[in-house]
Parts: structure tokens; C-alpha cells; sequence
């Protein structure tokens, strides 16, 4: 866990999903930019995995709306 303090348990990292659930032919989320491996392996990941989840997915996004 990064930044974390030890012995401090570092809360999970919430998901993007906002309930907007359709994958484009890319098979990547509109709602929230997530592909659909990132989707299913979500619960698995660990808070840094989710973190870089979130940047690729903000990424993506910004290729749609770049005024983000």
C-alpha cells in the first residue's frame, strides 16, 4: 500500500461504475471508460491496481471529452 502509514489499513478504492453499464465496440465501458477485463478483474485488484485502473480509464475518457 503506498503512502500508507504501517499498521493503518488503507480503505479500498471506490469503483468508477456510475451505473451507465454499455461497452462500446471496443469493448469499453461509456459509463465509466473501464474495459471489460478491467470491469471483471476490479474486486480482485489491490488499491494501487485500482488507482491505475482509474488513470487508464480517465485517459480513455479524455480521448472523448478532452476538455476534462
Amino acid at each position: 500500500m503506498s503512502g500508507v502509514k504501517p499498521g493503518v489499513t488503507e480503505k479500498p478504492v471506490p469503483s468508477p461504475c456510475i451505473s451507465v453499464c454499455v461497452l462500446n465496440m471496443e469493448d469499453v465501458c461509456t459509463g465509466c471508460f473501464r474495459n471489460a477485463d478491467e470491469i471483471t478483474l476490479w474486486t480482485s485488484y489491490n488499491n494501487d491496481e485500482r488507482r491505475a485502473c482509474k488513470a487508464r480509464a480517465l485517459a480513455r475518457e479524455k480521448v472523448v471529452n478532452p476538455f476534462l
